[in-house]
């Protein structure tokens, strides 16, 4: 089936002529009408709008031409804006709006000849770790229909997962791209902090906010990486010389590199059954060469605490111009500020209305230096702490998850529950490090993922040790038990 294949695969058979970009694209439609009234993953499939865009990378074959991701379709998150295409972030406040532009990284992907096969369902402004903070649907782990594929990223996630996408992009604010590859069995990766353009991503936390790839595996998951990287002049934050080089990917050795097992993240708040997994993964490596040693790293155990006054902080004010009137419907209130405040009680949901509260606190006379200024210097020590680190050890190793996909529902109730699910992704944005989740090992039947997380700009030392990892353990091809 067209849809088991590998995105580099379809990309060359496309290239080649052995099968069109219209069949690859009708292939994926099929599977997506077929599974996703169960699994939820999209918000948004313009069938006809695929098919053109494939019929026009036909054409662009046959006339000769073709780009590294020729007729594969991929499937974006609804926070990353698309031209006549709705953008929502899965909220009520969004709910209609069409963006006039393409986000940088939607350009770059038709550039590359890839088909945008759809949207993709997220929590809401990609505050959440569940996909149940969606204002129009749950999404579900395709590994077993009842549970979570994590969040905020779910419906990229499950998409890839499910097969209904070979690749898809997601936005990593704290863990968004990582947890839910980790939840449902795939790759994902966060890239150094501006190494991927954000033009275009709809802003939740600017300084922690990152665009990324899913796979379903690493040599996948590199390609996109290697077609959405560069310097952008739209984005201010965009780094000079930016663009991840894939090559070299397979050239990769894991003997003599060395691993730090920071104690904090192998301790009592990861689950029995995922530790198991990962010192199983480790001992398979160590046979193979690799040095992995625990070492202390204490700033790990504020990261949780940081990362959720800095981040409701800065979607206080990312978040303050959806008021109604220059984006999305308005709810008729007293006045103005009464038109403003009915929209935005109205139309945001509880967790959105939640963060911002926290966030406008924290920023407040009164309160900036005791809690943002604050969680700003221990940003600034995790941060150091980790370079440090990166002095003596190639990379830094830990679950992704403390657990494996729970059931919908399960932790809705106990939002601190979820809110620590992040303790071991936390640490990768608050430094802008690159960071990735692959397949490491099954608990209670469902994956079990591993996180690693390189030096600022070593991405492509990481995705090649990466690779070499997946080849090491024989986990990355087993698939969700799905039609």
């Amino acid at each position: 089936m067209l849809t088991q294949l590998s995105a580099t695969e379809l990309a060359a058979k496309v290239r080649s002529g052995d099968v069109s970009a219209v069949e690859v694209t009708e292939a994926h439609l099929d599977r997506i009408a077929k599974l996703d009234s169960e699994l939820g993953a999209y918000l948004h499939v313009d069938r006809e709008e695929a098919l053109r865009q494939a019929t026009a990378v036909d054409a662009m074959v046959k006339a000769g031409n073709g780009g590294f991701l020729v007729g594969v379709p991929v499937a974006v998150k609804d926070n990353i804006s698309t031209l006549g295409m709705p953008t929502t972030c899965a909220s009520r406040i969004l709910e209609g709006y069409v963006p006039p532009f393409d986000a940088t990284v939607v350009a770059k992907l038709k550039e590359a000849g890839a088909i945008v096969i759809g949207k993709t369902n997220l929590d809401e402004f990609a505050m959440g770790t569940s996909c149940e903070n969606s204002a129009f649907q749950d999404t579900h782990n395709p590994w077993d229909p009842d549970r979570s594929p994590g969040g905020s990223s779910g419906g990229s996630a499950a998409a890839v997962a499910s097969e209904m996408a070979p690749l898809s992009l997601g936005s990593d604010t704290g863990g968004s791209i990582r947890m839910p590859a980790a939840l449902c069995g795939i790759v994902g990766f966060k890239p150094t902090y501006g190494r991927i353009s954000r033009y275009g991503l709809v802003a939740f936390g600017s300084s922690l906010d990152q665009i990324g790839p899913f796979g379903r595996s690493i040599e996948d998951t590199a390609l996109l990486a290697s077609v959405l990287s560069g310097h952008d002049p739209l984005d201010s934050t965009s780094l000079p010389d930016s663009a991840i080089r894939s090559e070299g990917l397979k050239d990769g050795s894991l003997k003599g590199l060395k691993v730090a097992l920071p104690k904090q993240l192998f301790g009592a708040a990861i689950n029995a059954g995922v530790m198991d997994a990962l010192e199983m993964a480790i001992e398979n490596l160590e046979r193979e060469g690799v040095s992995c040693t625990q070492v202390d790293m204490p700033s790990i155990d504020y990261g949780v605490t940081t990362y959720y006054i800095i981040a409701p902080a800065e979607a206080s004010s990312n978040l303050a111009r959806f008021d109604g009137v220059r984006f999305g419907p308005q709810v008729q209130g007293d006045g103005h500020i009464g038109n403003f405040s009915a929209t935005r009680g109205k139309l945001f949901g509880h967790e959105v209305k939640l963060r911002v509260m926290v966030g406008t606190y924290a920023l407040s006379a009164g309160y900036y230096d005791a809690f943002y200024h604050r969680a700003q210097q221990v940003r600034g020590l995790m941060a150091a702490e980790f370079e440090s680190v990166f002095r003596s050890y190639d990379l830094v190793m830990s679950p992704t998850s403390p657990i494996v996909a729970f059931k919908l529902g399960e932790l809705k109730q106990d939002p601190m529950a979820l809110k620590m699910l992040d303790l071991c992704t936390i640490p990768a944005n608050m430094g802008g490090f690159p960071s990735l989740s692959l397949p490491c090992g099954f608990s209670q039947d469902l994956p079990v993922g591993m996180c690693l997380t390189g030096p600022v700009n070593g991405d492509e030392r990481l995705l090649q040790t990466a690779y070499a990892i997946e080849q090491a353990l024989p986990w990355g091809h087993r698939r969700p038990p799905l039609p």
